[in-house]
């Protein structure tokens, strides 16, 4: 592999998954909400959900769906649409998940199944255009065009690694003993404010405007 492309593209990348978006938020309330096993979950959904983001740019999907008003829009909206229907369920809940705090974060009374954390992480991140829009204008503006597809694909997979660390890192800290009993404490207000964010990204996502 390119050293120096695959550096400036780690570079760039871990700068914009640190910033608290859709995928941190919904990593933190199944985390908090559930346990650390849903919240690790979770982050291996938005990993999985790169790995996709990452295959379709390489093999130049991701530039017609960037160049496409009707695509762009159509994944903006069932984006827009899950990001709302997110945040209400998120409202309408009386309080978080009564955990087993014993062991905080491993352990839940309430039991939360595997392919509900994981595909609220995956879709999350999936049907989200900017991410469309994101790895279309990095792999564009760094990989050159005579690198090989299996070099960019193992970018990829190094990135969404990446992502799977980050976001395991966020469940381990949002699970630890101090930190989760006091979301539990105050759990209904974890559940409305978390349910307004939700709705505040699906609101900004309906206003960003096809490139």
């Amino acid at each position: 592999m390119n050293a120096a492309e695959l550096a400036t593209l780690w570079t760039v990348f871990t700068v914009s998954l640190i910033v608290p978006g859709a995928d941190f938020f919904c990593v933190v309330r199944e985390s908090v909400a559930f346990g650390r096993r849903a919240g690790m979950l979770s982050a291996l959904g938005v990993a999985t959900a790169l790995m996709i983001h990452t295959g379709y740019t390489v093999l130049g999907i991701g530039l017609l769906v960037s160049q496409s008003i009707l695509l762009f829009n159509l994944i903006k909206w069932a984006g827009v649409a899950y990001l709302v229907f997110i945040g209400w369920k998120s409202l309408r809940s009386a309080t978080i998940a009564d955990a087993d705090l014993s062991e905080p974060g491993l352990t839940d009374a309430k039991f939360r199944p595997a392919y509900r954390s994981f595909g609220i992480g995956f879709l999350t991140n999936l049907l989200n255009p900017k991410a469309t829009l994101f790895f279309v204008a990095l792999f564009t503006a760094i990989v050159s065009h005579q690198t090989p597809l299996a070099w960019q694909a193992g970018y990829g997979a190094i990135l969404a690694a990446c992502a799977a660390f980050w976001f395991t890192l966020v469940a381990v800290f949002f699970t630890t003993p101090a930190i989760r009993l006091g979301f539990v404490r105050f759990g209904h207000w974890f559940s409305r404010i978390t349910g307004l964010i939700f709705i505040g990204l699906g609101i900004r996502l309906a206003l960003q405007r096809a490139p």
